[in-house]
């Protein structure tokens, strides 16, 4: 690979306009990530497409194809190398790849996802009810993240796991750390064997005493003639725990922090029951996960007119197919909900599309409609440019939300 021409992250920087900076440096750009690890990343949103459409046969995901890694270049210690190693769905090709989807979709189906509905209003409804508490009087701030936007998801899918009580805070604990850039890798290393750790508990809780959960069905697809092994089914509730909530999180936020900066755009949802079309216009516009790791050549390739050797990683930067002018026209940087959606890369694309994205919907659905038709008079209660965001180069979404409601 050449000598990287562009880092990450720059101080004081929000990582869609690190993205964007990039897409403006061309198509195919090669980036330094933190760590000193060097990659190549796909920038436009045509660029984009090229690659997540690749057949497996041209573009694999499996890290045994990634050269430096083999070779040694890569820091025994690095934080997301704990993702890129495992053996879940996301980093395996062809057949493997379609046998592990095929045992997890069970659990998105239309059906199962829309039966949760009713458990989700509730847990939405509980939240909005603390929110409203720590909130009375009118002059009380309150923070939306850590009392709404965090504890949607993270409710929901603990649910779907069977977590109980307090290891649900401590579940989120551990994928902050692996994700934020701030984390020491020491401090990465411990959450994710903490981590990992707690879910070859639950594993092995739920095959003593199984329920009516993801986590028993999983077991019991272990048992089955079509198994998983003990290695993939521990992996597979790591994926589907960082793709089922971190996600949601910044979806939520982004779309607090953007319906709050537009309170016409806000008045129009209201008015017209849009919220669908709030959370895909959030979607595109704020990618909740900025970058998706990695695609590996099996052959030297050619990628938007660029050259990229065999086993060089190529990430591809979904925060800058968000505002791509190419694609979205003039008005890509700006936030509109009556925008003809002509379609969005945030759940990905291709073989890999996110299987969590109707459950990510619908969440965002109840939990956006029925936020602002409990609290009509909701304000922020600082500068909506203050907001800090996450520092990650891989998830991007607001800290902290302050309002008043």
């Amino acid at each position: 690979m050449t000598a990287p021409d562009l880092r990450l992250p720059v101080p004081g920087e929000h990582v869609l306009r690190t993205y964007t900076r990039f897409r403006e440096a061309g198509p195919m750009v090669p980036v330094e990530l933190p760590g000193g690890v060097n990659a190549w990343a796909a920038t436009t949103y045509a660029a984009i497409r090229e690659v997540l459409s690749g057949d497996s046969k041209v573009f694999g995901k499996n890290s045994s194809h990634w050269a430096d890694l083999q070779d040694g270049k890569v820091p025994p210690d690095w934080p997301i190398l704990q993702l890129i190693l495992g053996e879940h769905m996301l980093m395996r090709d062809g057949a493997e790849h379609r046998r592990l989807r095929g045992l997890l979709s069970k659990a998105f189906t239309r059906a199962r996802v829309e039966a949760l509905r009713p458990r989700i209003e509730e847990i939405v409804d509980g939240l909005l009810d603390r929110v409203a508490a720590e909130g009375a009087g009118g002059e009380a701030v309150v923070d939306l993240v850590p009392l709404f936007s965090d504890q949607v998801p993270t409710a929901v899918i603990c649910e779907m796991f069977g977590v109980d009580g307090p290891r649900r805070s401590e579940l989120r604990e551990w994928t902050q750390k692996l994700f934020s850039q701030v984390t020491t890798p020491e401090e990465a290393q411990v959450a994710g064997g903490q981590l990992f750790a707690y879910l070859g508990e639950l594993v092995e809780e739920k095959r003593r005493e199984p329920g009516d959960d993801l986590t028993s069905a999983l077991v019991r697809a272990q048992q089955d003639e079509d198994r998983l092994s003990p290695q993939e089914l521990v992996d597979s509730l790591f994926l589907l725990l960082i793709a089922g909530h971190e996600t949601t999180v910044n979806l939520l936020g982004h779309a607090i922090v953007n319906l709050l900066a537009h309170p016409d755009q806000l008045a129009r949802a209201k008015a017209g029951d849009l919220w669908d079309a709030v959370a895909e216009e959030t979607l595109r516009f704020n990618a909740p996960i900025a970058a998706a790791l990695f695609r590996y050549p099996l052959a030297p390739v050619e990628v938007a007119g660029v050259q990229i050797p065999q086993g060089d990683p190529i990430m591809v930067c979904l925060g800058g197919a968000a505002t791509d002018p190419e694609q979205y026209g003039p008005t890509a940087g700006a936030f509109d909900i009556s925008r003809e959606q002509i379609g969005h890369l945030a759940f990905g694309y291709g073989a890999h599309t996110c299987l969590g994205a109707p459950l990510a919907r619908l969440e965002a659905y109840i939990a956006l409609s029925r936020l602002f038709a409990r609290f009509p008079g909701i304000e922020a209660a600082v500068p909506l440019d203050d907001i800090a965001y996450s520092p990650s180069f891989l998830s991007y979404g607001p800290l902290s939300i302050p309002v008043r409601v």
